[in-house]
């Protein structure tokens, strides 16, 4: 796809979603981090119901560090594969206490070195806790509507994501997650897909073939 083309096409769905952003509740860069990794393969909607409980009484990597680890296993059991999870949690809460002086990092690297922590979780803690934006996080909706629309042929969230820095310039980046989230929620859903009534049918590769993958 051109640039100009795929530019246009976020612009429009800018104008449609014009309150497109983070939908996970959190008030720290901890939290944030917290909250992401809980919300592999789980809804947010789920984990902001099970996090204000949690952060009420748990909202520091110390505070993490010297939770039993069955005692986070069961806070976080409602956002599912919570063992796994709550390993992750508690080793990167470790690794933030010794090795980071108690802070969330705040460069993508860094942030990868933690556990647990994977590119799209990184993306997101980058532009959502400190507003450093340096990639875009590619999660189910992100990759659907990338191969749908006609931004990616990749398969693979890492070459999907490489193909739309090339794409975009470095201005949209903080937009264009959350904008491929609510649009994937309202119109390009995963099944049976409101391609009539969207804004961009007429530059979306999948509607004009009419071959949803």
């Amino acid at each position: 796809m051109e640039k100009d083309v795929a530019i246009k096409i976020i612009d429009i769905l800018k104008q449609t979603y014009p309150d497109a952003k983070c939908s996970l509740d959190f008030s720290t860069p901890f939290e944030m981090l917290v909250a992401v990794i809980l919300s592999a393969q789980c809804t947010d909607e789920r984990v902001n119901k099970t996090t204000p409980s949690i952060f009420c009484k748990y909202s520091t990597p110390e505070d993490f560090n010297n939770m039993p680890l069955e005692t986070l296993e069961e806070l976080i059991h409602p956002c599912g594969f919570y063992k796994n999870k709550a390993k992750n949690i508690k080793l990167t809460a470790k690794k933030i206490v010794e090795e980071f002086n108690g802070k969330v990092p705040d460069t993508m690297d860094e942030l990868l070195s933690l556990p647990g922590v994977g590119r799209k979780t990184a993306n997101v803690v980058m532009l959502e806790a400190f507003n450093k934006p340096q990639g875009i996080a590619v999660d189910t909706h992100a990759k659907r509507l990338s191969n749908r629309i006609g931004f990616s042929a990749e398969q693979t969230p890492e070459k999907i994501e490489q193909d739309l820095l090339k794409l975009f310039p470095y201005e949209y980046l903080k937009d264009i997650n959350h904008i491929l989230i609510y649009h994937g929620r309202a119109i390009c859903t995963a099944r049976s897909p409101k391609c009539d009534s969207c804004p961009i049918n007429s530059y979306c590769k999948s509607f004009k073939s009419k071959n949803f993958n």
